[in-house]
C-alpha cells in the first residue's frame, strides 16, 4: 500500500477494510471472535476498539511469518474451544455473509475436517492453486510461487477462507514448516497435513469471485471501492430511492436513505447519515453523518456538515453550509451561507451572504434563531447571541446583541450622502498621470 496507515484500516465506503470483514462475520452469531494483529497492531486495536469492537479478543503476532504462523499465535487460546473454526483475511472487504453462512453450514454437514472456500478464476496467477482428488475432496494447495507447469494450468484457487474442526487444527498446526519459496508459515499447508491423516478437506467455490478479492495496492482499493458502491446504489435503487447518475453519485455504507427520495448526480453522502422520504438532494452536494428529514432540499452545491438536522420541508441552497446546526421546518437557506453550532425554528428565512460567527479563536459559541425570523441578506450573527420569535434583522447588519420577539434589528452604520462629492473626486483625478 505505500502508506503509513496499517493497510487493514484503509477505508472502503467509509469503513475500514477489517469492519467490512467483522460486519461479514457477526450475522452468523460465533461465539467469540479472534483477530490476529500484527504490523500496526496498537493503531488497529485501537481503531477497532473506538468503532465498537472492543469485545474482541485481540492475538498479537509480532512478526509477520505467514498464515499458519497467525494462526499458530491463536493457539493457546484455540485450545480452550471446541467446534469449528471459520478463518477469513482481514483485507477482504467484499465477502458476504450469505457466502460465509454458506461454507460454514456444508462444513457442518458435511463431517470434514476442513472445507475450503475456492473460486474459478480466468487468470489465476499471484493464487493459491487447489488440486483435487477423483472423489472432488482437495488433495492439496499449491502457492503461486512453490506451483509447478501443470499446476499454474488449474483455474480453481484458494480464497484463504475457510472452516476448520478446531481440534485437528490444533493438532496440525505445530507441525507446519517454512519449506517454501517464501520462506513462510502457509495455514494451507494444514489441509495436507489433515489428508495425511485420512480425515476430508472439502471445497465450496464462492457464487460471485469478486467476494474473494484481496487488497493489496491502491489499484485493489479502488476497485473493491467500486464494487461496495455498486452494491450500495442498487440496494437504495431497489428499495425506492432514486438515484440519476449511478456513476457520479457515492452514498456511504452507514448511511440510510427512504423511498421517494431523489439523489442528483454528483451527491456524495457519508458517515450515519440519515436522509428521510420524498427528499431531493444535489446535484454536487455533500452531506455527512446528518439526518435530513421529510421532503426536505439540499443543493445544488451545498455542503451539510457533520451533527446537522434539516427539517421537514426545509431549503438549504446553493453554495450554503452548515455544521452542528439544527434548521427548522419549512425554514429556508437558500444561498451563499454559514450556519455553525446554531438553532433555527420553524419557517425562518436566511438572507444570501449571512454567517453565524461561532468561532472566536478559542473556543465555539452558538445562534438560536426562534420561529418566523427573517434576516436580511449579508448579515452577521455574532455568537453567543439569540434571536426571538418573529425578529426582523435589517440587510448588511452585525448582530452582537440578544433581540426580544418581534423586534426590528438594525445594526450597521448610517449612511451619509455627500453631495457632489463623485463629481469632484472624478475631476480631481483627471489632472494626476495615471501610473
Amino acid at each position: 500500500m505505500k502508506s503509513t496507515l496499517p493497510k487493514v484500516l484503509h477505508p472502503v465506503a467509509d469503513r475500514p477494510l477489517v469492519e467490512h470483514v467483522l460486519r461479514a462475520v457477526r450475522p452468523l452469531r460465533p461465539r467469540q471472535i479472534g483477530v490476529v494483529l500484527g504490523v500496526g497492531k496498537a493503531r488497529v486495536q485501537q481503531t477497532l476498539c473506538e468503532r465498537g469492537w472492543s469485545k474482541l479478543r485481540f492475538v498479537m503476532q509480532s512478526q509477520p511469518r505467514g498464515s499458519g504462523h497467525a494462526v499458530l499465535m491463536a493457539r493457546p487460546w484455540l485450545k480452550t474451544l471446541r467446534g469449528s473454526l471459520l478463518v477469513v483475511y482481514g483485507d477482504t472487504p467484499l465477502l458476504t455473509s450469505g457466502t460465509l453462512q454458506r461454507i460454514a453450514d456444508h462444513h457442518a454437514a458435511s463431517g470434514n475436517a476442513a472445507t475450503f472456500l475456492a473460486m474459478d478464476v480466468p487468470n489465476p496467477a499471484g493464487y493459491g492453486r487447489m488440486v483435487l482428488d477423483r472423489d472432488g475432496y482437495l488433495d492439496r494447495i499449491v502457492e503461486d510461487k512453490d506451483a509447478g507447469p501443470a499446476e499454474r494450468e488449474i483455474t480453481l484457487v484458494n480464497s484463504g477462507v475457510a472452516c476448520w474442526d478446531i481440534g485437528a487444527l490444533v493438532d496440525a498446526l505445530p507441525q507446519l514448516r517454512p519449506n517454501n519459496a517464501k520462506r513462510e508459515y502457509y495455514l494451507t499447508d494444514a489441509a495436507a497435513l489433515l489428508r495425511a491423516r485420512g480425515l476430508r478437506v472439502g471445497v465450496v467455490s464462492a457464487e460471485q469471485p469478486e467476494e474473494t478479492m484481496g487488497v493489496n495496492t491502491r489499484v485493489e482499493l479502488a476497485q473493491a471501492e467500486a464494487v461496495w458502491r455498486r452494491r450500495i446504489l442498487e440496494r437504495w435503487m431497489l428499495a425506492g430511492v432514486t438515484i440519476v447518475d449511478p456513476a457520479t453519485t457515492y452514498i456511504g455504507a452507514d448511511a440510510e436513505l427512504e423511498p421517494d427520495t431523489v439523489v442528483w448526480p454528483g451527491t456524495i453522502i457519508q458517515g450515519g447519515t440519515r436522509i428521510a422520504s420524498g427528499c431531493e438532494v444535489g446535484p454536487y452536494s455533500i452531506i455527512e453523518d446528518s439526518e435530513i428529514r421529510e421532503g426536505a432540499r439540499v443543493g445544488p452545491f451545498a455542503r451539510v456538515r457533520p451533527g446537522s438536522v434539516i427539517g421537514r420541508n426545509a431549503r438549504i441552497g446553493n453554495f450554503v453550509e452548515t455544521k452542528k446546526t439544527v434548521v427548522g421546518d419549512g425554514s429556508k437557506v437558500n444561498h451563499l451561507t454559514y450556519l455553525g453550532d446554531a438553532e433555527l425554528g420553524r419557517r425562518v428565512n436566511i438572507g444570501a451572504g449571512t454567517i453565524t460567527c461561532n468561532y472566536n479563536g478559542f473556543a465555539k459559541f452558538r445562534t438560536t434563531i426562534g420561529d418566523d425570523v427573517f434576516v436580511g441578506s449579508n448579515s452577521n450573527l455574532v455568537a453567543p447571541v439569540r434571536l426571538g420569535k418573529g425578529v426582523i434583522v435589517a440587510a448588511g447588519s452585525t448582530v452582537t446583541e440578544d433581540a426580544p420577539p418581534d423586534a426590528l434589528v438594525l445594526a450597521r452604520s448610517r449612511q451619509e450622502n455627500k453631495q457632489q462629492w463623485a463629481r469632484q473626486f472624478r475631476k480631481l483625478n483627471k489632472r494626476k498621470p495615471h501610473v
